[in-house]
């Protein structure tokens, strides 16, 4: 069965991006190349890049402005659509300005698209850097 759109996974980028694996990584850029040319499209999620987020920094040590430039080239992947890409790009440069855990970036971009500017949260920490949001600590918040 033929189709145009394709999802790709979160080991594909890793691949590629680390080129641990030679073989999968020029095979995976061989699909961004077909992908590139308009034979088809591939899309991925924010779970995806959470998780190529977590796994760079936790496995392969990387720093977060290392890991940020590569989120950065797979958001500019022509081809690629990442579906929530604005809230991805704001989510990872406020994980390098703010530095923040990439979810709780995410979770504050998502926020503030959707119009949130409460948050309940034990993490006062990181949501505190956010102007955009006010953070209530259970406990703390006033009952009524």
């Amino acid at each position: 069965m033929k189709t145009d759109r394709f999802f790709a996974d979160t080991n594909l980028f890793l691949r590629y991006l680390t080129n641990d694996v030679p073989e999968q990584a020029d095979a995976f850029e061989q699909v961004l190349r077909q992908s590139a040319a308009g034979d088809f499209t591939l899309f991925t999620n924010s779970m995806v890049i959470a998780e190529i987020v977590w796994t760079l920094e936790s496995y392969y040590h990387l720093s977060p402005a290392e890991v940020q430039e590569r989120i950065l080239a797979i958001l500019n992947t022509p081809g690629l659509e990442v579906v929530d890409g604005d809230q991805v790009l704001q989510a990872i440069l406020w994980h390098v300005e703010k530095s923040v855990d990439f979810i709780d970036a995410y979770n504050a971009a998502w926020m503030i698209s959707h119009g949130f500017r409460n948050i309940f949260t034990f993490d006062r920490k990181h949501f505190s850097r956010f102007d955009e949001i006010e953070v209530n600590v259970p406990g703390e918040f006033p009952a009524g």
